[in-house]
């Protein structure tokens, strides 16, 4: 089936998240969107899934002209979306979330599980799934999840499947795999919309390559550009993807973690029984498939969590069980994975934000009132310095971009005297540009004689970044290795093998 879009315009307000957009995708293609956060890709594709309608344009499949009033219309027509935060309920089976929506019933208006459970056999022996359609979507790893996502779509015929930051959860491996079955849904004649960051993958698996900046289409790409050359037209300047950095000559331990274990509410361990050091100046880079326990490590170090045991020291003094405050006051830089919900509080402003966690103390209180004009003061100097693009300090933090978000976040912790940084997935969602300037704040922290967590799932990101790296699956430290190990073994590490193994 042909896609066709033409002139799609969709306006917020004042905004125009999509100006005059055309896109033409045919049958048989993977056609990669790129652009930076805000470039307005998702609005462009929630446009083409009935969840916006255009204000302008038209969508044409196989040049007939199509109106959506919702999602339902889409999946009908035969689009079908793969989302980055699957849409699968963890406690139904394979098979009940394939048919979910779309319940097929028969004598006495039962459902009709069998159809179901047939549909999902033959569309995995079609691909070489190889899914149980009875078994639990909680039991299954994150890359057979996404399997189940692409079931669903294809169950339900879409000739035109959109992928939307596909491979955010996934091990390299997983994500060779991946592409496979996207090259597999190419050759059956699927039109497919690829949207990532990821530039490596755009050039493995693209035939064509289009281009969004501030809601334009500004040009084509060949596949065969190279990533700076794909950078700078996402990015509109040259930009640099390697990190700049200096050989590590570590310092003295910093943080000495012995035995640490995180328990849930149930008693079970998800951090069990870790231990490592990380030394001043140095960055230990912490790589694993989301959901290993990286969470919890860091919201242990951080005072987050209660349930603990094992020994945590900072320059010699206990830091484990501690509350967070106290962990501040120690001089603990934290930004969590997720900015929104735990690093910013949305209706405050950019200047609030950041004194978050210095808005009792010298020099923005005096006498128990807030300092005004050295607020004001700060918050120009630290916006300036970090390029947090706003309308102005008084902004609420919630209206930023992705980006400028973190940015806050890191120029609020950078801001203090810090013996330990923890930065956990720091470029989550960020385009290239504020990819560029984060690392080049890591590195400033760690080059400062800093010693510097970073939690990723990236590893590109781990390896540019990395002084060592320590590889975590379900809990544990499977090994840790230098930052020049391949990323084939890295890979297989994050699976669970151990590093001798892997490298075998």
């Amino acid at each position: 089936m042909k896609l066709e879009l033409r002139g799609i315009t969709k306006r917020f307000g004042a905004l125009t998240a999509n100006d005059h957009i055309d896109l033409v995708v045919e049958p048989g293609e993977i056609h990669c969107l790129l652009g930076e956060n805000g470039a307005g890709k998702s609005t462009l594709m929630n446009v083409l899934y009935g969840l916006y309608r255009a204000d302008e344009g038209k969508i044409l499949l196989d040049d007939q002209e199509q109106h959506f009033a919702g999602p339902g219309d889409a999946m009908r027509a035969g689009i079908g979306m793969v989302h980055q935060h699957f849409m699968l309920v963890p406690v139904f089976t394979v098979a009940e979330n394939v048919m979910l929506g779309h319940e097929a019933t028969r004598f006495g208006g039962r459902l009709d599980l069998a159809a179901a459970r047939a549909k999902v056999r033959e569309i995995s022996a079609r691909f070489g799934f190889d899914i149980d359609p009875d078994a639990r979507i909680e039991d299954l790893p994150v890359g057979v999840q996404q399997r189940v996502e692409i079931i669903k779509a294809l169950s339900r015929n879409a000739r035109v499947l959109v992928f939307d930051e596909p491979t955010a959860v996934l091990t390299p491996q997983e994500t060779d795999e991946l592409m496979a079955i996207m090259r597999q849904l190419k050759a059956g004649g699927t039109a497919i919309v690829f949207i990532t960051h990821k530039l490596r993958e755009v050039r493995e698996v693209a035939d064509r390559i289009t281009v969004m900046r501030l809601g334009k289409v500004v040009g084509e790409a060949d596949p065969a550009a190279s990533n700076a050359e794909l950078a700078s037209l996402m990015v509109g300047r040259a930009v640099v993807l390697t990190v700049d950095k200096e050989q590590c000559e570590p310092g003295d331990a910093a943080l000495v973690v012995s035995g640490l274990s995180v328990f849930d509410d149930k008693g079970s361990p998800v951090v069990d029984d870790v231990s490592f050091t990380v030394h001043k100046g140095e960055v230990l880079a912490i790589a694993g498939v989301q959901g290993n326990g990286q969470t919890e490590l860091t919201e242990a170090l951080f005072g987050l969590q209660d349930r603990l045991a094992g020994d945590v020291t900072l320059d010699g003094a206990p830091l484990c069980g501690k509350s967070v405050a106290h962990v501040v006051e120690m001089g603990v830089g934290f930004v969590p994975e997720d900015r929104q919900h735990d690093g910013l509080v949305a209706e405050f402003t950019i200047a609030e934000n950041l004194i978050l966690n210095r808005s009792r103390r010298s020099p923005f209180v005096r006498f128990g009132s807030l300092r005004l004009a050295d607020i004001r003061a700060f918050a120009q100097r630290k916006t300036a310095e970090f390029d947090v693009r706003a309308q102005g300090i008084h902004t609420a933090v919630g209206r930023l971009s992705g980006g400028n978000q973190q940015k806050v976040v890191l120029a609020r912790e950078l801001a203090r005297d810090l013996r330990l940084f923890i930065a956990s997935q720091p470029t989550r969602g960020l385009d290239v540009g504020s990819i560029e300037f984060v690392h080049q704040q890591i590195i400033a922290a760690r080059d400062s004689g800093i010693p510097v967590i970073v939690v990723s799932t990236e590893l590109d990101e781990v390896c540019a970044l990395a002084d060592r790296i320590a590889v975590v699956y379900r809990g544990r430290i499977v090994g840790i290795v230098p930052a020049d190990t391949p990323r084939q073994t890295l890979g297989l590490m994050m699976a669970g093998e151990r590093p001798a193994e892997a490298a075998a």
